[in-house]
């Protein structure tokens, strides 16, 4: 395999993990975000990763000008949602005909708006169990490890995926490839659309999601109707899937989930790519989705009267 040559958009907690792994695995990795102070501490320190009590420093390209980077082998799109529509535009500058875009965003749609600008047979998806959370300029905190899941977002020629697995593996990103990313992707979704917007509007922790009966079946009744949306879609997911998401918030118990971590710091939130995604999905093949619409209007007005 060719030493590859990896640009990743957006450098937050989980786009710094990530480049920072792949970094320390020998690849020529540049991290590219808008915020120019964890830039600036990364040129100048390194990247600082507190895991398990420790910390360790790595060094990694970083910059706020794309231009700077030119092609890349791999473009991996690590921005929130929100900011897809863009980060596509800039990967499409540093794309060549060979070159592949990775998505490993949170919710729905990414993949597409991606697909948009850059040719459907470049683009790769998936998701990742990683966790990540930024604790100031040039320092994260590795929170946990877990598997990712990739794959060809249109055609079925894996071995593209495959390689980039392989480089992943290879980085203690234990990464395999499926055929069917889309089922992985509402899987994801499903977990997102029980915990995140209930733990944001109510500040609690995703463990305490199982204090009360009240809070699991607001959870449960949320990714029902969720279920019922992907499932007329044609989307085939496990029978147990509301068991499977309390499974996940008793699991990741001491987190504060993404849309939490936004709203405590009053950031624009995925809601639309989340819960607001079931809505209009919802909305097209005439499913009512009561609880997920509460939701979406809920954080959509928080966010509208940040401070």
């Amino acid at each position: 395999m060719h030493k590859m040559k990896i640009a990743v958009v957006g450098a937050g907690a989980m786009g710094s993990l990530f480049g920072a792994l792949l970094a320390e695995a020998g690849s020529e990795v540049w991290l590219l975000d808008v915020w120019a102070e964890h830039i600036k501490v990364i040129n100048e320190k390194g990247l600082s990763i507190e895991r398990e009590g420790k910390t360790r420093s790595v060094e990694v390209e970083a910059t706020t000008d794309p231009q700077r980077i030119g092609l890349a082998d791999l473009i991996i799109v690590f921005v929130k949602s929100t900011q897809t529509a863009e980060a596509a535009r800039v990967a499409k500058e540093m794309a060549g005909s060979g070159s592949l875009v990775l998505t490993l965003q949170n919710g729905m749609g990414n993949a597409d708006v991606i697909a948009e600008v850059i040719n459907p047979a470049q683009v790769v998806a998936g998701t990742t169990s990683h966790g990540a959370t930024m604790m100031g300029p040039g320092i994260i905190r590795h929170a946990g490890a877990g598997p990712t899941v990739i794959g060809m977002w249109s055609g079925k020629d894996l071995a593209k995926a495959r390689g980039i697995a392989q480089l992943f593996t290879h980085a203690c990103i234990d990464t395999k490839v499926v055929e069917n990313v889309r089922e992985v992707i509402w899987d994801k979704l499903l977990v997102n659309v029980g915990i995140n917007a209930i733990t944001a509007l109510t500040g609690i922790k995703n463990g305490q999601l199982l204090d009360l009966e009240v809070t699991k079946t607001l959870s449960r009744k949320a990714v029902e109707e969720a279920l019922a949306v992907a499932r007329a879609q044609g989307i085939a997911l496990r029978d147990n899937t509301v068991e499977h998401v309390l499974k996940v918030a008793e699991a990741t118990g001491p987190n504060r989930s993404s849309m939490g971590q936004d709203v405590d710091k009053r950031r624009r939130t995925e809601i639309g790519t989340i819960n607001g995604v079931i809505v209009s999905e919802g909305r097209k093949l005439g499913l009512e989705t009561p609880v997920n619409e509460t939701l979406t209007a809920l954080i959509e007005t928080l966010q509208a009267h940040y401070k």
